[in-house]
């Protein structure tokens, strides 16, 4: 058995797997198997990684049903001790996986961890979908060291402490496969945005740690299978983030804080009409449909969860209200002692 799978999940994703696939494979193959699990490609991603990586394995699902299942279908077939869940749009560097597994092994409470990600254009800042690890306030908003909203910085050696954190980002996610099993993966029914701040959750309520590890570092393209500026993007973040609040909030506070991001949801959805925005805005309103409509489903679902008062990484704030109404626009000028 490997012990260590890096696991490339690809979608019409050839030009990224041109770009950074040799680099993957010079700065892994001591460490790890590459594995391309492909998601029903159309492009020619298929016959350009048997031309030009015959030794490369593909696990082939048969269509694209997004980020979470296609990763669950592929490492149902992949046999490890670590899993890393690894972007195509990603330049790792020499020695990247080391660090990580040394700091997963010294602790068996270690269930997930992530790298530094630098942006891949701004080389010198921090990239946003996982920066320096991820957190999220009481509301259910997510954001980084590193990241706040659309606020990045630049590192600058801020954030070089090996820590825990509330949820790893999906771009680079380091995880022990029997603990990814036995939480059931990511969730299939999030197809894709949110599904690791959802499993990093359970995986806390299960007693586990989430951490960081800076002396690895990856740089992340970021925003390569939707754009930026997406309504379908904006209806998983906001589906998937009412979702996950239902399914592992502690019973008293389900009601406040799914009512409270209700009112803060329609109020984005204002801003969006009034911005000319109306697909989005029609987004969020369908993601609080579709949220309703499953109601059912989802409580099956947290039927199956731990659930903790208090769990680390999570700031007791809101985090909207300090970024647009306080100005605090990093992470070291929020308040330290509202951190769990």
């Amino acid at each position: 058995m490997a012990k260590v799978a890096v696991v490339i999940l690809n979608w019409n994703g050839r030009k990224f797997l041109e770009q950074f696939l040799p680099g993957v494979i010079m700065h892994s193959a001591d460490d790890a198997d590459v594995i391309i699990a492909d998601n029903g490609s159309t492009d020619s991603s298929i016959a350009f990684l048997e031309t030009n990586f015959p030794e490369i394995r593909i696990i082939r699902n048969n269509k694209n049903e997004g980020f979470a299942k296609g990763y669950n279908e592929a490492l149902k077939q992949v046999t490890a001790e670590y899993y890393v869940l690894l972007n195509s749009d990603i330049e790792v560097t020499p020695g990247w996986i080391q660090p990580v597994i040394s700091l997963m092994e010294n602790d068996p409470m270690i269930a997930a961890c992530q790298p530094k990600l630098r942006s891949f254009t701004d080389r010198e800042y921090f990239e946003y979908a996982g920066a320096a690890g991820g957190f999220i306030d009481k509301y259910g908003y997510p954001y980084c060291k590193g990241r706040l909203f659309q606020h990045i910085e630049k590192d600058e050696g801020q954030y070089d402490t090996t820590g825990e954190i509330f949820w790893a980002t999906g771009a680079c996610m380091f995880v022990k496969s029997n603990i990814y099993h036995q939480f059931n993966g990511l969730d299939n029914d999030f197809f894709a945005h949110m599904e690791e701040i959802d499993f990093c959750w359970r995986l806390k309520n299960g007693g586990y740690k989430i951490m960081y590890c800076p002396d690895s570092v990856v740089y992340h393209v970021g925003g390569g299978t939707l754009p930026k500026i997406s309504s379908y993007k904006t209806y998983l973040n906001m589906r998937n983030n009412i979702v996950m609040l239902y399914k592992n909030l502690p019973r008293q506070r389900i009601v406040p804080v799914i009512a409270f991001r209700f009112i803060l949801d329609l109020i984005a959805a204002v801003k969006f009409l009034i911005d000319g925005g109306f697909a989005d805005f029609f987004a969020v309103i369908r993601a609080q449909l579709s949220f309703i409509r499953r109601l059912k489903r989802n409580l099956s679902k947290r039927k199956n969860i731990i659930h903790r008062n208090q769990v680390s990484g999570m700031y007791n704030g809101n985090i909207v209200a300090e970024y647009f109404l306080r100005g605090k626009k990093t992470f070291n000028d929020l308040n330290p002692d509202k951190l769990a």
